[in-house]
């Protein structure tokens, strides 16, 4: 196992009614701005009691937030926020508003471009505003982590960062206020969760027994409640269980002292960011070709997970290996999430942009061991058309 250090301040508020807590959460001196998306949060009740709660607070909107969040929607934020001299930011939504708060957070302060933070990687020598969460879609992990991505529609791109100055202060996640979303929502999240876990786990064997084991839980809970909560969304066991594996598999603890991958996302990204499909998509697409074009790296931890999570017996090792990519395409076929580009109108005329973009950035040997390039991306995408 690695060296490592691990810090995580969120302050976790879960279970029902846990919207109320907000009035003893946020300081009666701080004027809030509570940031939402396409307004679902007024139709499920979340708004009603997020307001209720704030009664004795001075709070200000801003809705519109976007899946993927869109830079200069943020920025329109960000003036506002100026202006208003705005001192608290309160996200109520998904990871997709929770990373666009995020954002507004490190920009607001922000001396220069503020693009450059998510381009340049800028150091943020400025004051970010405090932020605190409110959970209405398990996916990302947003609400305990300092991970956030923003898309720029005038360069198209679609890029992520970390910024320990942003983790919120709390979160907050009362599994009833899931039960109304659709299912193509809770099928990506489903999703984005299981591969949260795969980028940390699908590596090589470094010796984190506990490591490999939570993220085996993580994985099975995925495969046994997924399905399920589909069918029956407003079970309130099942919902709990999605939500806190979401949140536990990228809040940093099953990456801790392990080899990391990531090169599933980075390509999704850019099939988010050229092509426009769902984020959870993207990853169901790339996910099985990563697998079978590094399977020989990664042959000793696909053979364990193979046993572990799909209890496959299989004697021949390949075997095992074909068997466990298959049923993971399956299993996120169940959910209803299609797993080739073919199945989203996505041809090859755009691979070569992607690939270009990974040699522009410099990102030509990435993957837990430094083997992963630009080459491979390409075949990864032919693989699944």
């Amino acid at each position: 196992m690695k060296n490592f250090s691990f810090h995580n301040s969120v302050n976790i508020v879960f279970g029902k009614g846990q919207i109320s807590k907000l009035n003893s959460l946020i300081d009666k001196k701080s004027k809030v701005m509570m940031l939402y998306g396409g307004g679902s949060i007024k139709k499920n009740g979340v708004y009603d009691q997020v307001m209720t709660a704030l009664k004795d607070h001075q709070v200000i909107e801003f809705s519109g937030i976007e899946p993927n969040p869109v830079y200069e929607t943020l920025m329109k934020a960000v003036e506002i926020i100026r202006q208003e001299k705005v001192d608290f930011l309160l996200a109520v939504g998904g990871g997709s508003v929770l990373d666009g708060t995020k954002f507004i957070s490190s920009a607001v302060n922000f001396k220069g471009y503020t693009w450059d933070i998510m381009s340049k990687n800028a150091p943020l020598t400025e004051p970010t505003l405090p932020i605190g969460t409110v959970l209405t879609l398990p996916a990302t992990g947003s609400e305990m982590n300092a991970n956030f991505v923003v898309t720029n529609k005038d360069t198209q791109e679609k890029l992520g960062m970390n910024k320990p100055e942003v983790l919120p202060q709390f979160s907050i996640l009362d599994p009833e206020a899931i039960y109304s979303l659709p299912e193509r929502q809770i099928s990506n999240g489903i999703v984005d969760s299981f591969i949260h876990t795969t980028e940390q786990y699908l590596t090589y064997p470094d010796h984190g027994y506990l490591q490999d084991r939570q993220a085996e839980g993580i994985l099975k809970t995925l495969v046994e409640i997924g399905p399920k909560y589909l069918n029956d969304k407003t079970n309130y066991d099942l919902a709990s269980n999605f939500m806190w594996c979401a949140t536990n598999a990228l809040n940093g603890l099953i990456g801790v002292g392990v080899p990391q991958d990531w090169v599933t996302h980075m390509i999704g990204h850019e099939l988010t960011a050229f092509y426009g499909v769902d984020h959870g998509q993207s990853l169901a697409v790339v996910l099985p070709g990563v697998l079978e074009v590094k399977r020989a790296e990664k042959a000793a931890k696909l053979v364990q997970y193979a046993e572990r999570v799909w209890g496959i017996q299989e004697e021949d090792e390949n075997k095992k290996i074909d068997l466990a990519i298959q049923k993971t395409i399956d299993f996120f076929e169940s959910l209803g999430v299609k797993t080739r580009l073919s199945d989203y109108g996505i041809n090859s005329d755009k691979f070569n942009d992607i690939k270009s973009r990974f040699e522009r950035r410099g990102m030509t040997a990435i993957g837990e061991r430094g083997t992963f390039t630009p080459d491979d991306v390409v075949k990864v995408l032919e693989l699944r058309q």
